[in-house]
């Protein structure tokens, strides 16, 4: 934990530094000093948003990862199924989802969680889909051909070869997949006209040009956002760790 802490410290240091010697005012710039007023006087308002915001975003991110993980066996299993979905998957991440997040808004009008959850899962999605895809289509033919010759089934062969070979390239797509899902939930927050969360509160300083307000709400954005690649982080030890190779 202490060298993460010491960056951290050092940036802070840094960021106060860079606006001191540039003069610059809060609309520009706010400096980290300028931001505890703001958290001292909208605490509450930060839990409760900030909640909001996480609840969604981790439900689109477990839709995301059931879906993800669905297509890419499908795809992975089978390779009609790769040639005719990819260009179809790669074609809808290519479309920009800040252009998608108001027409979710306008056919889902004061459906504000379920567009919110919605956003989350379509923009996270896709590497989770792409890495266990790519994961199942590179497996050694000698293991399944081994196993078969032992008399394993298919689900034998999935559960002992294909699901752990997969599983580094799936949790290195779901750290991605992470802070894909944030940007959804928050673009969302801002965009609805019923909007709750982080991405409300942002809006919000935004009308009133409390400048503070909304770099306060974007640092809290990161802390959320690091707090759930930990989480991944430590799942990813857990089911995954023998995986991981030390440098050499």
């Amino acid at each position: 934990m202490l060298a993460p802490v010491i960056a951290t410290l050092v940036l802070i240091a840094l960021w106060e530094a860079l606006v001191a010697a540039n003069g610059w005012p809060d609309y520009v710039m706010a400096s980290p000093s300028d931001l505890v007023p703001a958290y001292a006087q909208y605490w509450e308002l930060f839990l409760v948003m900030g909640w909001q915001t996480l609840w969604r975003t981790v439900l689109g991110l477990v839709i995301a990862v059931v879906v993800g993980v669905g297509l890419g066996m499908v795809m992975g299993f089978s390779r009609t199924m790769r040639d005719a979905l990819y260009p179809l998957l790669v074609g809808f991440n290519a479309i920009p989802k800040a252009t998608v997040v108001p027409i979710v808004a306008l056919m889902f009008v004061g459906a504000h969680d379920f567009n919110t959850v919605l956003i989350a899962f379509m923009i996270s999605f896709f590497p989770i889909a792409v890495s266990v895809s790519i994961g199942l289509s590179t497996l050694e033919p000698e293991y399944r051909d081994i196993l078969r010759a032992l008399g394993a089934s298919q689900a034998t062969i999935f559960w002992k070869i294909a699901l752990p070979k997969t599983l580094p390239e799936f949790f290195g797509a779901l750290k991605v997949a992470v802070t894909l899902a944030f940007i959804g939930t928050n673009l969302m927050e801002i965009v609805s006209p019923h909007g709750r969360g982080l991405g409300a509160l942002f809006d919000s300083g935004k009308t009133n040009s409390d400048y503070p307000l909304m770099f306060a709400v974007l640092i809290a954005l990161a802390v959320l956002g690091i707090l759930l690649y930990y989480v991944v982080v430590v799942l990813e030890k857990i089911f995954a760790g023998w995986a991981e190779r030390s440098p050499g």
